[in-house]
């Protein structure tokens, strides 16, 4: 069955179980008998999470090994990352590759991109930075005099040739903007999307430095202040919506707040029931949603916030392979992207849930688990091959229970408890807990 054919598990609750406040009472058994004696979740306020301080002091020890960068480490292959310019410093590259081109068709040696493969098998998992990085052994050229390769090439000249442009007059725009600068050489936009990547492993920058963004995806709620293009930004005074989370990172500054954590959420449904419960008041926290495939943006905002701010990011996503891919893209990176995953990952996020063993744990019902499909088996077998996973014990055995129960989650499948049952019990006792991976 696909993600977009699953039933919503919160219609399964049965209506005449809950009480005036809309709490199923079944919760006072089947969860709190799954719960730590029954006891009733407290507040960061009272000083009950010290495993979350603990994992903040962890944070600290893990960012000084972050500060190790490619060009400290003895490396046996080629490889390579971009990094963060200025408008300025990336209109200087396009112009020097101008002149080196220009003198190339002098020499007679005609018009020709190199660029580095980004394709399957150019990424390299890197132990000591927890993250993916492209190989830099394998290089395509784009030949201007050759009949299959001379599109693609004008292509890539016309787009370098807009972009030295926008970096001239210091404006973003976004990705579909360019695209319809030249519908007719450009056909589909899937096509310049995938150029602007070459580009950025051409020059040597982030995607983000081409000044060409994508549009507003990814949402941030709770106790978060800070400056977008000049404009103070409270992120506990935007509504049950929240605030987008800007496209233009580079115009994100003085980031300040109290919050103890963040917390990741895999989709808007979560998102919204967190938010409406002012669940950021309960426990001092951050809390950020992409809806599904995390964008650039978003990931470069929580890579920011992480950072400048020093707090722990704790996930909460479906207790599913896909669940666990967009996870994976968060830690560690993305394959179409590992030129960039220096500025775009956060190695040290915590699994808080749902996860496998929790759908016995806390006793969901066997209506509320869903079967898992045949590419769901594949991809989580894909899963414990990779390097990042195959480094944590836990992880492997919670996605090997998956695969032999045959059976995976929504966030949702909580709300047969009640639909509060999220926010009410079991973020604030698996937090209280330490009951992360």
């Amino acid at each position: 069955m696909s993600r977009a054919g699953k039933r919503s598990v919160a219609a399964l609750a049965d209506s005449s179980n809950e009480d005036e406040d809309g709490l199923d009472v079944r919760s006072s058994s089947a969860a709190l008998s799954a719960s730590s004696g029954g006891k009733r979740a407290r507040t960061a306020g009272d000083g009950s999470l010290t495993k979350l301080q603990d994992l903040r002091k962890d944070l600290d020890t893990h960012m000084e090994k972050e500060a190790v960068g490619l060009e400290d480490l003895d490396l046996t292959e080629n490889v390579m990352e971009v990094k963060v310019m200025t408008e300025d410093n990336v209109a200087a590259r396009i112009e020097r590759m101008v002149v080196d081109l220009l003198k190339s068709v002098i020499d007679g040696k005609g018009f020709t991109f190199k660029i580095p493969s980004r394709g399957e098998g150019s990424q390299l998992y890197i132990k000591e930075l927890d993250r993916i990085v492209l190989k830099a052994d394998k290089f395509k050229e784009l030949k201007f005099a050759n009949a299959q390769t001379v599109r693609r090439t004008t292509i890539i000249t016309r787009m370098i040739q807009l972009i030295h442009s926008i970096l001239q007059r210091g404006i973003h725009i976004t990705k579909r903007d360019l695209f319809y600068t030249d519908v007719k050489l450009f056909v589909e936009q899937l096509q310049t999307d995938r150029i602007l990547d070459d580009i950025s492993v051409m020059l040597g920058c982030t995607r983000t430095s081409l000044n060409v963004v994508a549009s507003e995806k990814g949402v941030v709620v709770g106790n978060l202040n800070f400056k977008e293009d000049g404009d103070e930004i409270d992120c506990s005074r935007l509504g049950i919506g929240g605030k987008g989370i800007p496209p233009m990172i580079d115009r994100v500054t003085d980031i300040r707040s109290s919050a103890e954590f963040i917390l990741l959420v895999e989709k808007d449904a979560a998102f919204m029931r967190l938010s409406e419960d002012r669940f950021y008041q309960r426990m001092k926290c951050i809390i950020i949603t992409a809806r599904g495939q995390p964008d650039v943006a978003s990931r470069m905002f929580l890579k920011r916030l992480r950072t400048e701010l020093r707090i722990p990011v704790l996930a909460l996503v479906d207790s599913d392979p896909y669940g666990l891919k967009i996870l994976s893209v968060y830690m560690s990176g993305s394959k179409n992207m590992s030129y960039d995953s220096n500025s775009l990952t956060c190695p040290d996020i915590k699994w808080l849930g749902v996860r496998p063993s929790d759908l016995d744990r806390y006793k969901i019902p066997a209506e509320c688990r869903l079967e898992l499909t045949d590419n769901d088996r594949k991809t989580g077998e894909q899963l414990l091959q990779e390097d990042f996973i195959k480094k944590n014990p836990g992880w492997v055995r919670e996605l090997k229970l998956m695969l032999k129960s045959k059976k995976k989650a929504e966030i949702q499948a909580l709300s047969t408890f009640g639909f509060q049952f999220l926010t009410q019990k079991y973020l604030p006792e698996k937090i209280k807990n330490g009951d992360w991976l």
